[in-house]
């Protein structure tokens, strides 16, 4: 596949990059908009990271990886998978989501990519079920009105 398939959305928070990383990478702020999962690792790179959540009153990981390069309040990466598909899970199935902010004049610029999809396999589909529901876009609206109503 010759088309890259990478998800970008970016948004403008009225609040300084650290609160904003603080609501990216804290576990009780990441369950009110990343559909009530938090991130379990030490964000140290090349360390895993889980996506858990409780789902049906059952805890479950709901999306793996591992961190693959941070910049405290800056720039975030890692990889992520969903074990309970039936995609293998293999490195060459993992797609990587990037955070990157940059602050100016009290306001943080917050940009989000996930992909590529067209490298792993089931990639057509796991670009669009990524989409599904709002998305990134609306996770960064979420993102945004928990950050600016603090």
């Amino acid at each position: 596949m010759d088309k890259q398939l990478i998800i970008k959305n970016d948004i403008t928070i009225n609040a300084p990059a650290s609160v904003v990383w603080n609501a990216l990478t804290n576990p009780l702020q990441t369950k009110k908009y990343m559909f009530g999962c938090e991130p379990v690792t030490d964000w140290k790179p090349g360390s895993p990271m889980l996506w858990k959540g409780v789902f049906d009153g059952k805890e479950l990981v709901a999306v793996k990886g591992n961190i693959v390069a941070i910049q405290e309040g800056k720039y975030l990466a890692y990889t992520t998978f969903d074990p309970n598909s039936t995609t293998e899970d293999i490195p060459e199935n993992y797609a990587t989501v990037t955070y990157s902010l940059k602050e100016e004049n009290g306001k943080t610029h917050f940009a989000v990519t996930q992909g590529d999809f067209a490298k792993v396999a089931d990639g057509e589909k796991r670009f669009q079920d990524a989409q599904q529901e709002g998305g990134w876009a609306g996770i960064l609206e979420q993102i945004k009105d928990l950050v600016e109503k603090q």
